[in-house]
């Protein structure tokens, strides 16, 4: 049988990257999934290849409304939410810690982690009338092990990973499982940013160089995590930090 048979899903910032990997995979493993994407346009390609057990929501997961209208759509067509991804990300560019403007920061803060605020103060009450939910937050191994010129991304991402062990401390008694999914840099929308440097072989070969195992992260890496974390084989699994790593943080 199919890993997430009969589950409902949402994940943020499904249109692409990471979000799109674990979209498709979900939704193979037959979940049924909202994808709420920022970029409408992406959102809806990708649930066009899914089919009719995706849903394509526009939302920007910084505005309470947008993350209701989200969760009020996911339950009008699917009847429940079973699993939350947040995975919607930004990052500053890679620069010197000064450097970043204030603008900048909050509306880092803003996507990384108050998101996550929004998403609980949305979907917490529906998991606890259902007595079970996932929320999977796509933390970092900036938030682990950071390093220089993302300082202020690093701080969100330990925000992110922090803030999901507690809420499994909190949230257990209830039957909802948290976790933190932390991938090392992957090639997607923000991998130049990340890298602070034009993207050219031998840029890449210095980053691929601190990998243990001699490559970047891919959305596949992070979706098989996602769906473990999700399935009932990870049942007694909640608070942890998960490295999709390639041995990145030992």
């Amino acid at each position: 049988m199919s890993q997430l048979q009969g589950k409902v899903a949402i994940v943020t910032g499904g249109g692409s990257g990471f979000g799109e990997g674990i979209v498709k995979l979900y939704a193979k493993e037959g979940a049924k999934v909202v994808i709420a994407d920022i970029n409408k346009e992406a959102a809806d390609r990708v649930a066009a290849e899914v089919g009719a057990t995706a849903l394509a929501v526009k939302a920007d997961v910084s505005s309470r409304a947008d993350i209701d209208n989200a969760v009020r759509a996911c339950l009008d067509k699917f009847g429940a939410v079973d699993i939350v991804v947040n995975n919607a990300a930004i990052t500053h560019k890679n620069q010197p810690m000064l450097d970043v403007d204030e603008a900048m920061f909050d509306r880092m803060f803003d996507i990384n982690v108050k998101s996550i605020y929004h998403m609980a103060q949305a979907v917490v009450p529906v998991m606890r009338k259902q007595k079970r939910g996932v929320i999977l937050n796509i933390g970092s191994t900036a938030g682990i092990r950071p390093r220089p010129g993302l300082s202020w991304y690093n701080a969100s991402k330990g925000a992110v990973n922090v803030l999901s062990k507690s809420m499994a401390v909190e949230l257990g008694s209830d039957g909802i499982r948290v976790n933190a999914i932390c991938p090392v840099m992957g090639i997607t929308g923000m991998f130049e940013l990340f890298m602070g440097l034009p993207d050219t072989p031998e840029n890449r070969a210095k980053f691929v160089s601190t990998i243990p195992l001699g490559r970047f992260c891919q959305p596949s890496d992070v979706a098989a995590a996602a769906l473990f974390l999700a399935s009932d084989a990870a049942e007694f699994i909640t608070g942890v930090e998960f490295p999709v790593d390639g041995g990145r943080t030992v």
